[in-house]
């Protein structure tokens, strides 16, 4: 999915929607807790300013973007957090003057990347229509923190599409994040995207699989909400599994959320 030019156009939108949430928030708005623990809105947006910030230079600057991640290394969580804290000291006006314009450059800079060509990212060099997907699971995720915070129940595109994509491919992260060997298995996708349109990933005749809404199954590889909540399902003892611990991004699981946390949304 993610090799189409459609993932740029996507991935500005998906920033649009999320902007017209928070474009007209008061301080208070600014200032409302979301589910991750310790974050307000404002830490949410100043999150994904910093991945747009490092996005952009991926594409346009390698050494500029070595140097912004090296102090990453190490204390994963405490490295995020402190990378924010320049944005957040900018008040909430500034901050989403920021924040448009590291997305705005790092859209414009991903597009013209040329075909085939890897940029540098934090852990391998990726193409750039895989780094505007892991930009859309950003968006997702921290979009959904954003929407559950002011109690706004989102209505998902076929833009879902592309991180669902992206979480088949990265599918061994939630493994990795728990020190788990991966499984030596192919799983089938069967998905269905919101317009009703079908995305099937693995093989056909796989013996596991896992079915359901391609919303829903991207609401569980962003660890956004729990397995039970989900029009997802599991065959197979592995897929089962798997579904306990998906997540397309890598680092520290997180300790999710529980189930029927947002059922006021539903």
């Amino acid at each position: 999915m993610a090799d189409s030019q459609d993932v740029f156009s996507d991935l500005i939108a998906e920033g649009k929607d999320l902007d017209r949430l928070v474009a007209g928030l008061d301080e208070a708005g600014w200032a409302t807790p979301t589910p991750a623990e310790g974050w307000t809105v404002a830490h949410q947006i100043a999150h994904l300013t910093t991945i747009f910030k490092m996005a952009a230079l991926s594409a346009t600057d390698a050494q500029a973007f070595v140097d912004y991640v090296t102090p990453l290394a190490g204390d994963f969580n405490g490295s995020v957090n402190k990378i924010l804290v320049p944005y957040l000291e900018l008040g909430n006006e500034k901050l989403l003057t920021a924040w448009r314009e590291e997305r705005e450059a790092a859209e414009q800079a991903l597009v013209k990347v040329p075909a085939g060509q890897v940029v540098p990212w934090l852990v391998r060099p990726l193409p750039a229509p895989v780094l505007a997907a892991a930009g859309l699971m950003e968006l997702f995720g921290h979009g959904q923190d954003v929407a559950d915070a002011l109690g706004v129940k989102r209505e998902y595109t076929d833009r879902v599409g592309h991180l669902a994509w992206f979480a088949v491919r990265t599918w061994d992260f939630g493994y990795q994040a728990r020190g788990e060997a991966t499984p030596e298995v192919e799983f089938r996708f069967e998905l269905t995207g919101p317009s009703g349109v079908e995305w099937n990933f693995g093989p056909e005749d796989a013996a596991q699989r896992i079915t359901g809404s391609a919303a829903d199954f991207c609401l569980l590889v962003t660890r956004r909400r729990h397995r039970a909540d989900l029009d997802v399902t599991a065959v197979g003892p592995d897929a089962d599994h798997w579904l306990d611990i998906a997540q397309a991004y890598r680092g520290p699981a997180g300790p999710g959320r529980r189930p029927g946390q947002f059922a006021h949304l539903h």
